[in-house]
């Protein structure tokens, strides 16, 4: 691949469920981490050749028009082209890669990339045939969770929880290993939190409310302070005597990430301090019935594009969708979990689907930046439906 860079990396705080961001349409989250990510990066809008931007409910009335509405707000010039992406889980990773293309191909020089999600908006709906053309008479209007649709594959016949539930019986996870991993997130993120490492990509939001402005800079989901105890009193959610429960699976958020890449040439023509560089990538299908394996195919195809194996990996990021599939995952890479997840992740931060894959890249990139150790970083997700998605960085 030739050599593409991360200039800039900002994600807001995730929001939870019905919490201080589920008024901002996933447009509103979408505008925030590019505007701060341009202002991070000190990159001017006029500079910027296309947008991608990944989004899966579409819970808002100006969905459909998405990245196209974040690069008019963010002053991205008239003729610049945009695109919203939906490949679910991994959209955020996936704006990534159409954004290498596109400067692969010599089609653009600097590309906004990005994912957004607001799942406290997601509509209850009625079949547009029954509403607008009628029903028999009592039959009376049916209304579907937009939000469970999306997180249930029919064409499997199946919610996501339990493709989780089918890999904890394959690898012999157990409802304990679940729970201990859960505590590790939340623990893991609590301790990155007090000691700053979220600072360099968190983009703060300012909510207008009664009592004046308030400013949103800390991710809302995590619940450091729960216990082994607490969590392993809760029913399993999909399957009697399963391992999945409301407490080791990822939380339904809101949120939003922005990267933005640059070629070679724009780095060294703008001035622009590389993050990190995008050294390969991978998309990959499985079985959609244990759809969590996903990253696996992923993380070995992107490292063997870039000539790497997991032995030259410093650090490692799989979204966790369910600690169930996270061990799965883990298992069959033989993963260190020293270098694994090591700040938490979507089940003490939550999983705002279209925002996770770029929340995972901005974090890697800008831990790049604080000094730590490592010079290969791989991020990566399953994705509903049986694909995996993954991501190489390189040390710049």
């Amino acid at each position: 691949m030739s050599n593409i860079f991360i200039v800039a990396a900002k994600r807001t705080p995730f929001g939870a469920f019905g919490g201080a961001l589920k008024t901002l349409t996933s447009t509103e989250l979408g505008a925030i981490s590019t505007k701060a990510a341009l202002s991070a990066g000190k990159i001017d809008p006029s500079l910027v050749d296309a947008v991608y931007f990944g989004n899966v409910i579409q819970s808002s009335s100006d969905a459909a028009y998405l990245a196209r509405h974040i690069g008019l707000k963010c002053g991205i010039p008239i003729p610049v082209p945009a695109l919203t992406i939906n490949r679910l889980c991994g959209s955020g990773f996936e704006t990534v890669i159409q954004g290498a293309k596109s400067i692969a191909l010599k089609e653009a020089k600097i590309v906004v990339c990005g994912g957004s999600e607001n799942m406290s908006m997601a509509p209850l709906q009625a079949d547009g045939n029954d509403a607008r053309w009628g029903i028999s008479l009592g039959s009376g209007l049916k209304m579907r969770d937009s939000l469970w649709d999306g997180l249930t594959d029919q064409y499997a016949g199946t919610p996501m929880g339990m493709t989780a539930e089918n890999l904890a019986e394959k690898y012999g996870i157990s409802r304990e290993d679940c729970d201990e991993f859960a505590i590790r997130s939340q623990h893991t993120w609590a301790k990155a939190h007090k000691e700053g490492v979220f600072d360099l990509e968190i983009a703060k939001v300012e909510i207008e409310t009664k009592k004046g402005v308030k400013v949103i800079d800390t991710d809302e989901h995590p619940r450091p302070d729960t216990s082994l105890e607490k969590i392993s009193s809760l029913r399993p959610v999909f399957k009697k005597d399963g391992v999945v429960t409301a407490a080791n699976a990822s939380g339904i958020c809101d949120g939003a990430g922005t990267i933005i890449l640059a070629s070679e040439d724009a780095v060294l023509d703008h001035d622009l301090r590389p993050l990190a560089r995008l050294a390969s990538y991978h998309v990959s299908g499985c079985d959609p019935t244990v759809m969590g394996i996903g990253p696996v195919p992923a993380i070995r195809g992107a490292l063997d594009r870039a000539g790497m194996s997991l032995a030259d990996v410093d650090r490692m990021e799989i979204n966790e969708a369910f600690a169930a599939q996270f061990l799965a995952c883990a298992k069959e890479l033989e993963l260190d979990m020293e270098k694994t997840n090591l700040h938490g992740g979507a089940i003490s931060l939550g999983h705002p689907l279209g925002a996770s894959g770029s929340r995972i890249t901005a974090h890697l990139a800008n831990e790049f930046g604080r000094g730590g150790s490592g010079n290969v970083f791989v991020g990566s997700a399953c994705i509903g439906g049986g694909q995996g998605i993954a991501v190489v960085l390189e040390r710049v």
